[in-house]
């Protein structure tokens, strides 16, 4: 009989080991949580874990500083696969028009997992992006945003989107938000998963 407790205990141990071992840069250790066709999805990012190694190296040195928290998870297992669910934050510091500021995004990592020659690994990362906020690091500083470039981005992570715009990348504009298709979708998708579909 399958330990399902076990593969839950192990896949957890991989999602609190991407946040820990990617914030603190530990990149060898990072990639151990990965299968080799792995994908990590981002409003900034798409592409594979490897290329998401690369820039955020690159984005760390321009100054770029991205940290993750986790909340509680949830984990769905079906055999040999996957899907972990887990509150989360993400937060960033940058300076926006001249002015150093915190953004906050809280939402959910969705991942999908596979099990292959007896080890578990992340196949796919897809964060879903709830609610974010902007602040001044300095409360008396005055910041007044373009209000027109912060209708472009979704709702969920709006000011998150805005600030990494302001730094230079290029945002997605259709990633998964607290409700709305692209959730639907991806929640159909992560069920495709779990019934031995391909992504």
């Amino acid at each position: 009989m399958p330990d399902i407790a076990t593969d839950k205990a192990v896949i957890r141990e991989l999602v609190e080991n991407w946040a820990v071992w990617r914030d603190a840069r530990l990149w060898d250790r990072f990639r151990t949580v990965w299968h080799a066709d792995g994908r990590m999805m981002a409003t900034w990012f798409q592409g594979s874990f490897e290329e998401f190694i690369k820039v955020n190296d690159e984005g760390w040195a321009r100054g770029v500083r991205i940290l993750h928290f986790l909340g509680g998870g949830s984990v769905d297992v079906a055999g040999d696969r996957a899907i972990a669910q887990t509150k989360m934050t993400i937060a960033q510091r940058a300076p926006v028009d001249g002015v150093v500021c915190d953004v906050v995004c809280t939402g959910r990592f969705f991942d999908f997992f596979a099990r292959r020659d007896g080890r578990w690994g992340m196949v796919l990362r897809q964060p879903i992006y709830e609610k974010d906020r902007l602040d001044p690091v300095d409360p008396a500083a005055k910041l007044a945003l373009d209000q027109d470039l912060l209708k472009r981005f979704p709702e969920g992570y709006r000011h998150l989107a805005y600030l990494q715009t302001r730094i230079g990348y290029k945002v997605k504009t259709d990633m998964p938000g607290i409700d709305g298709p692209e959730l639907v979708q991806l929640y159909a998708r992560g069920a495709r998963w779990l019934n031995g579909e391909a992504l």
